[in-house]
């Protein structure tokens, strides 16, 4: 028999694959770009690593302005190294 599936996702800054539950969720909603650590907002998501490595290499990128297909305020990245930091994992 075999074992439950894992749900993966991919990191838009790094593209490592990783378990669902590795990766912070960010969600465009009606109201704008927020954090998801829940991962149960509805609105279109994306994913990123609990790195702060990360969180720099996707705002030089400008990987969220291509995820979510808009223009991205600098006030979302710094709410984003505000969650992980949070979450105390990297």
């Amino acid at each position: 028999m075999t074992g439950k599936k894992v749900p993966m996702r991919t990191c838009i800054a790094c593209r490592a694959c990783k378990e669902k539950k590795d990766l912070l969720r960010i969600v465009k909603t009606n109201e704008g770009i927020v954090p998801d650590a829940s991962g149960k907002l509805s609105g279109r998501g994306a994913y990123v690593c609990y790195d702060s490595v990360c969180v720099a290499k996707m705002k030089k990128t400008k990987a969220l302005n291509r995820a979510f297909s808009c223009d991205v305020p600098e006030s979302v990245y710094d709410g984003i190294e505000e969650a992980i930091k949070s979450e105390n994992k990297s």
